[in-house]
Order: C-alpha cells, then structure tokens, then sequence
C-alpha cells in the first residue's frame, strides 16, 4: 500500500465548465477521458469507446498509485454519485485520499463557453448532462471538497 499522502482529485463539472482550463492553469497533465478518446479513435468526442476509455483510466489511476504518484488528476465530467465511486475506491484500496474538484458553474456560462469552443457539445446534451449533475458530498468518501466558482473568464 502506498503512502496516505497520495491524492486522487476528480473533477466533477458539465462540460466547459473550465476543468480543462484549471488544469493547463497549474501546469497539470491529467488522467483525461478526452485525451484518451483522442489516443485511441483519433476524436475526443468519441463516445462508442466510454466502456474502454474508462476502464484504461482505472487502469492508469492504479499505475500511478502503484508507482507513487504524489496526486492524480481525473478529467471527465464525473457527474453522479455512482461516476465518482469508482475513483474513491481505488484510492481507497491504494491507501489514497479522495479530493473532489467541483467546478460549479450555471448551466448558462456553460452553454455560452461551449458556444465559443472549437469542439462544441450539443445543447441538447449539455441540458441533459446538466439534470445528471449531483454536486459531490463529504459522504461520498471524499476527504475534502474544493470549490471552483463561477468564472466570467472562459
């Protein structure tokens, strides 16, 4: 088992929410189910690979803990309670503490981000992602919850 020090932060947040953002922001190459999408398909957006591309990212997550990764960044949208769960458990297996990243910006913003992006998600989509969102909880099994505010910044 590793040392408790290790941390797993999962980004929780609709899409153009600034996760992404955040990251390139504090110089941060995350775990990203996009990045992998892209790998594996040649499109980001790709989404008849979800089963693979999630299962390559426990995968990952685990290597990184195997190899002593001080913190590992989840980027995907990780938007109900049952999405989050299988990070917290292997974590919690590798002896690791659970940061929730929440990204909590309107529906709104997001929509007017996502207009202005070059890979735009439809708003069809984006509403429906939008009624999944349950905001991460303590009870979860995170260790902590750290709070982004809404940005006027894209």
């Amino acid at each position: 088992m590793s040392s408790p020090r290790q941390r797993v932060y999962v980004l929780v947040g609709l899409p153009a929410s600034g996760k992404s953002t955040w990251l390139a922001g504090r110089g941060v190459t995350p775990l990203s189910s996009d990045a992998l999408r892209l790998l594996l398909r040649d499109n980001e957006a790709d989404q008849t690979i979800h089963g693979v591309v999630f299962a390559l990212l426990r995968r990952l997550l685990r290597l990184r803990l195997e190899l002593g990764a001080a913190a590992s960044y989840i980027d995907a949208t990780n938007l109900t309670r049952r999405e989050r769960r299988q990070w917290i458990k292997i974590a919690d297996w590798y002896g690791a503490e659970s940061v929730a990243v929440y990204f909590d910006v309107p529906l709104a913003v997001c929509l007017e981000r996502n207009a202005a992006r070059q890979r735009v998600v439809p708003a069809e989509a984006m509403e429906s992602l939008a009624k999944r969102l349950a905001p991460p909880e303590l009870a979860e099994g995170f260790a902590a919850i750290e709070v982004v505010p809404t940005s006027t910044r894209p």
